[in-house]
C-alpha cells in the first residue's frame, strides 16, 4: 500500500494537516483512507457497519447509524462546476467539508501545527475531508471543467459562515478572525507563486483512457445479452 495517496508530488500521509482525511475509492471497490496516522484500508473489522444486510457495509462521513427526526444531522449535499484551471478564493467553512473530486483537482491547506500551506493534489475518485474552520482553497488542475460532490454540515452557502475570506475575516475583527485572515492571505500568496497546479503527461492519458471507457459503457450493444431485461448484468 502506497505512502501517500496524492497525485504525482503530493505530501505523504504523515505531511497531512490534522483533521483532514484522504480517500480514494479504487476500481475494485476497495476504500483506502490516509490520515496523518497513516493509510490503511477500511474494513469491517472496524470502520464499517452492516449495511441492511449481510456482506454489504457503510461507512458514515456526515451523521451516524442512529440518525433520525429526532436525531438528525443538518448537512448540505451538492454538486459543484469548478472552471478549467481555476481555484476557489482561500476561505473557511463553518463547519466540516467532505468533497468529491470527479477529475483532477488539488486542495491548498492551512496546516497551523506546522505553519504553511500544504498542497494536496487529488485524482478522479478521491475525496478529502477538511475541518471546520481550516483555511484552504480547492482548485481545478485540469484544462476540462471539473464536477465535485461536495458535503457541508451545518451551512448552505447563503450563510454568512458557510465560506470566510481573508476580506471578510479581516472585517470581522477579532483576535481569531485575525489569524483566520494571516492564513488566508498566506494560501493566496501561494497561489500567487505556485498558480493552481496542473496535470502531468499520465494523468493526461489516463483522462483520455477514461474518457474511451465511458464511450464503451454507453454505446449499446448489438447482443440480446445487453438488452433491457437480458442477463444478471441488467438486471439493477
Amino acid at each position: 500500500m502506497r505512502e501517500s495517496l496524492a497525485g504525482a508530488g503530493g505530501p505523504p500521509s504523515g505531511e497531512l494537516p490534522s483533521g483532514v482525511r484522504l480517500y480514494r475509492l479504487g476500481a475494485d471497490g476497495g476504500v483506502v483512507l490516509a490520515d496523518r496516522d497513516g493509510v490503511r484500508e477500511l474494513g469491517p473489522d472496524k470502520d464499517l457497519l452492516r449495511f441492511i444486510d449481510d456482506g454489504q457495509f457503510a461507512h458514515y462521513l456526515v451523521g451516524d447509524a442512529k440518525t433520525s427526526p429526532e436525531r438528525p444531522s443538518n448537512a448540505t449535499v451538492k454538486l459543484g462546476i469548478v472552471g478549467p484551471r481555476s481555484a476557489f478564493t482561500p476561505h473557511a467553512h463553518g463547519g466540516e467539508h467532505y468533497v468529491l473530486s470527479l477529475g483532477y483537482a488539488s486542495c491548498g491547506l492551512y496546516d497551523e501545527q506546522r505553519g504553511r500551506v500544504t498542497e494536496v493534489p487529488l485524482a478522479p475518485g478521491e475525496l478529502i475531508r477538511i475541518p471546520e474552520m481550516m483555511p484552504h482553497s480547492f482548485a481545478n488542475r485540469s484544462a476540462d471543467p471539473l464536477t465535485i460532490l461536495a458535503a457541508n454540515t451545518g451551512y448552505g452557502i447563503d450563510h454568512e459562515d458557510y465560506a470566510i475570506t481573508a476580506d471578510e475575516a479581516e472585517r470581522r475583527g477579532s483576535e481569531g478572525f485575525g489569524r483566520l485572515a494571516a492564513a488566508l492571505r498566506d494560501i493566496e500568496r501561494h497561489q500567487g507563486l505556485h498558480g493552481v497546479g496542473a496535470t502531468t503527461a499520465r494523468e493526461r492519458l489516463a483522462a483520455r483512457l477514461r474518457r474511451i471507457a465511458r464511450g464503451l459503457e454507453s454505446r449499446p450493444g448489438r447482443g440480446p445479452e445487453s438488452r433491457p431485461g437480458r442477463g444478471a448484468e441488467s438486471r439493477p
